[in-house]
């Protein structure tokens, strides 16, 4: 019995660590296939997600080097954060060509290792207002940014128009303060986010 109670807390724990890292919400009922099913499938998920970030690291490893590109673990998903002007000329949309092979690197796990999960691109601005380069605001920058990449992807590299969604949130998620030059670098950014797949819930 108490073999059994000791393995039974060791399975629980596993799973509370997993949903932990995947940002998902469970109801665990013992004894359920389909939760033992799931909690397998979250469990080989995750192992794909650390096994990209590694690869990712690896392939990136200059460019993280010179804190052009993060990659890093959150509650969405694995992202992959490119410093804006490593893709683009200020006030444009228009990805620099030797923003290509950095890109393809990160198209090459995408391809392979997470080749079933989808992936959102995600263009960020500063909140220096818009005012020589035609746009009509931030929004409009960062949503033909995150279009330019998306496309880049879909046309260049191939992947799955199926798996792949884009977005522009302007000035209005920063992950630093726009007082100083230093921050508001930080916050003009693409994001390509790795999307973990599953998500369990109760029934």
């Amino acid at each position: 019995m108490i073999k059994k109670l000791t393995a039974f807390s060791s399975f629980f724990l596993i799973a509370t660590m997993l949903f932990t890292l995947t940002g998902c919400t469970v109801v665990f009922q013992k004894g359920r296939r389909v939760d033992v099913e799931k909690i397998s499938k979250l469990k080989r998920e995750l192992t794909d997600l650390e096994r990209a970030k590694a690869e990712l690291e690896d392939r990136l490893r200059n460019e993280i080097n010179n804190k052009e590109i993060v990659v890093e673990d959150m509650e969405r998903g694995l992202v992959i954060t490119f410093v804006a002007e490593v893709l683009f000329d200020s006030g444009k949309a228009d990805l620099k060509e030797n923003s290509f092979g950095k890109l393809a690197k990160v198209a090459k796990v995408l391809q392979t290792t997470v080749r079933d999960l989808n992936v959102a691109v995600e263009g960020h601005t500063d909140n220096v207002p818009i005012k020589y380069s035609g746009w009509k605001s931030n929004w409009e920058l960062s949503t033909a940014r995150s279009l330019s990449v998306l496309h880049y992807l879909i046309d260049n590299q191939n992947l799955e128009p199926t798996r792949l969604s884009a977005a522009g949130y302007g000035e209005f998620r920063p992950v630093a303060d726009n007082k100083s030059a230093e921050g508001r670098q930080k916050n003009r950014r693409v994001e390509i986010v790795i999307i973990p797949k599953a998500k369990v819930e109760g029934r």
